[in-house]
């Protein structure tokens, strides 16, 4: 019998398409069972299209997903997403508790919520370092709290799946310090995937960075050094071991390959930041 532990996250011959414009071409990654994965790439790689994939929001034009076994859309409510851009009125009058609430409930309204609600939404407060602030107006709070209720949102319905696309934009670098900390305590029991530019913070506590250029790589972060990280992207590591499997497709996606469909005429151009196209380590 295999005991080779499934993987949580299973991407398979994967390309997406915009209309005529292909954004991901022949993805294959795997994430390993609580893993924290640094996602990086430039602006336009398909990263977000990437996340709502992983979310269920959209569907491969070819090849598959699987999330802990399962298409993901069947599976959200094990899986916790904090977006990049927060759509908020501030004169609202939301207190903390329900915008937590809202990434529990499945009516998704203010009020109306019972007392094994509100206390998950207490305990999500208090797993983000926000203890007793429920009642507290969402409007109040400063941009590095407010980050962390977005993060008790998605943690209220206790998934075991947190993806968080660009989490620390807006605010400060000891406010994001503070948030990496928290997401390395909450890797500790569940799977995180994180979409940031900052690579010198994420990196710190990163297991594995999963460069995103229209195709996508995954690298163990053991296998790399203590190299610089000199730009969001573009960003040179210094390599320990060859990579022989981080070799970028770049010819056209034919008929023969395995997908359901006519894909001919599509083309990749992506490289990975750490191989740099070559498929070899990059000093």
């Amino acid at each position: 019998m295999d005991s080779t532990p499934q993987p949580d996250i299973a991407v398979a011959d994967v390309c997406f398409l915009y209309g005529d414009r292909e954004v991901l071409h022949n993805v294959d990654v795997e994430v390993p069972h609580r893993a924290f994965v640094a996602v990086v790439g430039p602006n336009g790689g398909g990263k977000t299209t990437l996340v709502r994939l992983l979310l269920g929001d959209l569907s491969p034009t070819f090849g598959t997903i699987r999330v802990f076994g399962r298409p993901p859309a069947e599976v959200a409510r094990r899986i916790g997403y904090v977006p990049q851009l927060l759509e908020f009125d501030a004169a609202f009058p939301a207190t903390v508790s329900d915008v937590v609430l809202l990434g529990g409930s499945s009516s998704r309204r203010f009020g109306g919520f019972s007392h094994a609600e509100r206390t998950a939404a207490a305990e999500a407060l208090d797993s983000v370092g926000l203890p007793g602030i429920g009642r507290r107006s969402f409007a109040d709070l400063s941009g590095g709290q407010r980050q962390r209720v977005l993060i008790a949102q998605a943690l209220v319905a206790k998934p075991d799946l947190l993806l968080l696309d660009e989490p620390t934009a807006n605010v400060d670098p000891e406010t994001e310090a503070g948030i990496y900390e928290l997401l390395a305590r909450l890797n500790e029991r569940i799977t995180v995937i994180v979409v940031s530019h900052n690579l010198s913070v994420v990196t710190a506590h990163a297991t594995h960075v999963l460069c995103v250029n229209r195709t996508a790589t995954l690298h163990r972060m053991e296998d790399l050094s203590d190299g610089s990280v000199e730009a969001p992207f573009g960003t040179r590591f210094t390599m320990i071991h060859h990579h022989a499997d981080c070799q970028i497709a770049q010819s056209a996606c034919l008929l023969h390959t395995p997908h359901h469909g006519d894909h001919s005429g599509r083309t990749a151009s992506g490289d990975c930041p750490l191989c740099h196209g070559t498929g070899s380590p990059q000093p």
